[in-house]
């Protein structure tokens, strides 16, 4: 009876995993093509401009650059607040007081701007990029589309992705100064740093180079979140619970492209500015 059991519970565990690695590469696959018709719609966007729904590419920028600037702003400024008090407490253990604006301003410019505006992007805009496409193939408006002649990708996906890739960038530049005015007011209340001191340190030790790290690096993020987005709601189902899970995959996904595409650019830059 042990060894069917065992037998039993071993062809369980392959079996499982069979199914993981198929469901992987099916959505590998569907992934792939998901990007290479993206990139078509693209080219003929690029082609014919006229096309480009202008109007819906204004209500998304709307959507995903004003509407969400508030808490932008917001969370980077804390950010910066929350780096700046816990590497005040143990650089002034040891008299490097000085650091604080370096640091705290290299790290928001480089990684925890772009990183912490690209999050809010996915929570916001990518999750309501699924959810839309997802309920829109639920009540057959793709199929509609499809038998009218027009491409859907070309139709939802490019004034999307147009508008991110226009407002995050602008997005990540106010929570860069956002999170380097947190660290400035910890570096001023807690350590006595007069701000002018603070913020010559800051210019020295932030490059341009950093800043233009950081756009780039906003693009990248823009491009993958709404990719993921729409791809997740073209791949939904037709009932109201698999809109729910494209939503969650699409975030979720969403973050990890960003961290895998976040750590390879940093290796870039990192071998560019001190290789």
């Amino acid at each position: 009876m042990r060894r069917r059991d065992d037998m039993t519970r071993r062809n369980s565990i392959l079996l499982q995993i069979g199914d993981v690695s198929c469901v992987i590469w099916q959505e590998t696959l569907s992934l792939i093509q998901f990007i290479g018709e993206a990139v078509s719609a693209c080219a003929d966007a690029v082609r014919r401009p006229r096309k480009i729904r202008w109007r819906e590419t204004l209500f998304y920028m709307n959507m995903c650059g004003s509407d969400g600037l508030p808490i932008t702003a917001l969370i980077c400024f804390l950010t910066g607040i929350i780096l700046g008090y816990q590497c005040a407490v143990q650089m002034h253990k040891y008299g490097a007081d000085a650091f604080l604006p370096g640091l705290v301003g290299c790290s928001v410019v480089r990684e925890l701007g772009p990183m912490m505006v690209a999050i809010v992007a996915t929570g916001r805009a990518g999750s309501a990029f699924a959810a839309e496409i997802g309920t829109m193939k639920v009540s057959e408006e793709i199929d509609a589309m499809r038998t009218m002649g027009f491409l859907p990708e070309r139709f939802l996906v490019i004034p999307k992705l147009i508008a991110m890739t226009l407002t995050i960038p602008m997005l990540t530049v106010i929570g860069d100064v956002m999170g380097i005015l947190g660290g400035m007011i910890v570096g001023h209340t807690s350590l006595g740093m007069p701000v002018q001191t603070y913020y010559q340190q800051t210019v020295e030790w932030v490059a341009p180079e950093y800043f233009f790290e950081s756009i780039f690096k906003s693009v990248v993020f823009a491009v993958v979140i709404t990719l993921t987005g729409c791809w997740r709601g073209f791949r939904a189902g037709n009932d109201a619970i698999a809109v729910g899970k494209a939503t969650t995959s699409a975030v979720v996904i969403s973050i990890l492209f960003i961290i895998l595409c976040d750590t390879f650019l940093a290796h870039v830059f990192n071998t560019i500015f001190f290789g």
